[in-house]
C-alpha cells in the first residue's frame, strides 16, 4: 500500500522539473570505484556541452540539464541498489534514470524503474535478461535500453572473432596449421558460460584446447597455472579475468618470457596503471577494450582527449553515459516532448554516432552488434602504452605483436 502510493505521488510529480526549466537525469552507479566515476564523469561532460549550447530543445522550449548523483553501492549490496533507485525517483523526482554496472544489481533496479514507467538507459550490465524481459513483456520493459556494453553472448562473439584474427597471425608466424590454446579463466560464475564455449567452439575454429585453468580473482601466484601452460606448449593464453588476479597473469607471464601470448578479457589490463602494477613485465597482454585514441567514429578522438584532459585518465565503457545523455536528448529533440511513451519508438528508430561507436538497437532494446560499431576494440599492451590493434579497418590501429621465440 505504502509503496502504491509512493508510486502515485512520484507519477503525479513527475512534471515538476520540467515546470522549472531543467531536465533531471539520475546517474547510478557505485560511485566509490571506478565504474561509478566514469559514469558520474561522462555524464558531466555531456551536461556540460549540452547546457554550454543552450539545453536541449523540448518542443521549442530550451531547457537546462540537472544531473542527480546517486551511489548505488551494487557492487557490495542489491538491495543498496534498489534503494538508490527508489530515492532518486520518489524524493530527488528524477525524470530520467542512466546507469547500473553490476548485473544482479541492474536486473532488481530494472524492476523498480518499470513500475515507474521511467525511461532506463543502462550503462554497464551485459546480462541477457535485460533485453529478454523487453521481449517478453514489451508494455512493462520497453522503458529499458541497455547503451552499453552489448550483451554478453556478443562480448563472446567479439572474443571469438579477435581470437580468430590472433589464430591466423600465429599460423602464419610460426606455420603451424592448429593453434593450441590454454584458457585460462578466474573461478567465478560469469565465466562459466564463456569457459563452457570456448571447449566448444575452438575445435570448430581449428584451434586445438590444451587444457583450462581456472585461479581465484585474487590469486597473487599463478606459477602452477603457468608452468603447466608452458608445458602444453600454448600458442595463445585465452584469458577471463575480471579480478587482480590480471596483474598476476600479467606480471608473472612476463617473468618467464612465455612465448605464448595473452588474449581475452583482462579488466585490470584495461587501465592505465596496469604497466605499472605488473612492474613493466606486461609486455604483449592483449584485452578487449571500449575506448582508445582511434577514429571508431568522428567523435571518439576529441572525447577521449577532452576526457583525459579533464580527468587525468582514460575513459572506461561506464563513461558512455555521455552518449546515453545524448541519445536521450536526441529522441527528445525530435518526439519533442519529455513524455516516456513518446519517447520509446524515437530511441527505437534511432541510429546514434556516439563516442564509442554507432548505436542502432533491436526488438530487445539491445546494441546491434557490428564489427567497427558495437562490437569494441582490442588493444595490446606493448613498450608500456596501451596499442589499439582490432578491428584491423579503423584508421589508427596498429600491429599486433607476438613474443620472440
Amino acid at each position: 500500500m505504502i509503496r502504491s502510493a509512493m508510486l502515485c505521488a512520484a507519477l503525479a510529480l513527475s512534471s515538476g522539473a520540467l515546470a522549472q526549466g531543467t531536465l533531471k537525469i539520475a546517474i547510478l552507479g557505485p560511485m566509490a570505484f571506478v565504474q561509478g566515476e566514469n559514469h558520474w564523469a561522462g555524464a558531466e561532460m555531456a551536461r556540460d556541452e549540452i547546457n554550454k549550447a543552450g539545453g536541449v530543445n523540448v518542443g521549442g522550449k530550451r531547457m537546462q540539464i540537472e544531473l542527480v548523483r546517486a551511489d548505488t553501492n551494487e557492487i557490495q549490496s542489491v538491495p543498496d541498489a534498489t534503494n538508490a533507485i527508489e530515492r532518486v525517483i520518489t524524493r530527488d523526482k528524477a525524470d530520467f534514470l542512466i546507469g547500473g554496472f553490476r548485473s544482479e544489481a541492474v536486473i532488481a533496479m530494472q524492476e523498480v524503474a518499470m513500475d515507474y514507467k521511467k525511461l532506463f538507459l543502462g550503462a554497464g550490465a551485459a546480462h541477457s535478461k535485460l533485453g529478454l524481459n523487453v521481449e517478453s513483456n514489451y508494455e512493462r520493459y520497453k522503458y529499458w535500453f541497455r547503451i552499453t556494453p552489448v550483451k554478453d553472448v556478443d562480448l563472446v562473439r567479439t572474443l571469438f572473432a579477435v581470437l580468430g584474427t590472433v589464430g591466423q597471425q600465429i599460423r602464419t608466424d610460426l606455420k603451424t596449421d592448429t593453434p593450441k590454446v590454454a584458457i585460462l579463466a578466474e573461478k567465478a560464475v560469469w565465466t562459466e558460460a564463456l569457459v563452457a564455449a570456448a571447449q566448444k567452439n575452438l575445435p570448430g575454429m581449428k584451434m586445438e584446447v590444451v587444457g583450462t585453468w581456472q585461479p581465484s580473482a585474487t590469486a597473487t601466484d599463478v606459477t602452477a597455472e603457468l608452468s603447466a601452460i608452458d608445458r602444453a606448449g600454448a600458442h595463445i593464453v585465452f584469458t577471463m579475468l575480471s579480478g587482480p588476479v590480471g596483474i598476476s597473469v600479467g606480471r608473472q607471464m612476463g617473468e618467464r618470457n612465455m612465448k605464448a601470448v595473452a588474449w581475452g578479457i583482462n579488466v585490470e589490463g584495461q587501465k592505465e596503471e596496469f604497466w605499472q602494477a605488473t612492474a613493466g613485465k606486461a609486455q604483449y597482454v592483449s584485452t578487449l577494450d571500449t575506448y582508445s585514441e582511434v577514429e571508431m567514429t568522428p567523435k571518439t578522438i576529441p572525447f577521449v582527449r577532452a576526457f583525459k584532459e579533464r580527468y587525468k585518465k582514460a575513459p572506461t565503457y561506464n563513461a558512455a553515459t555521455y552518449d546515453a545523455i545524448m541519445i536521450l536528448k536526441s529522441a527528445i529533440e525530435e518526439a519533442r516532448t519529455t513524455d516516456a511513451d513518446k519517447l520509446v519508438p524515437a530511441i527505437e528508430k534511432i541510429e546514434h554516432v556516439g563516442t564509442a561507436g554507432t548505436s542502432t538497437f533491436d526488438k530487445r532494446h539491445d546494441l546491434v552488434w557490428a564489427v567497427g560499431k558495437t562490437a569494441g576494440i582490442a588493444v595490446q599492451w606493448q613498450d608500456g602504452k596501451k596499442v589499439p590493434f582490432w578491428p584491423p579497418n579503423i584508421k589508427g590501429m596498429q600491429p599486433f605483436k607476438m613474443p620472440a621465440r
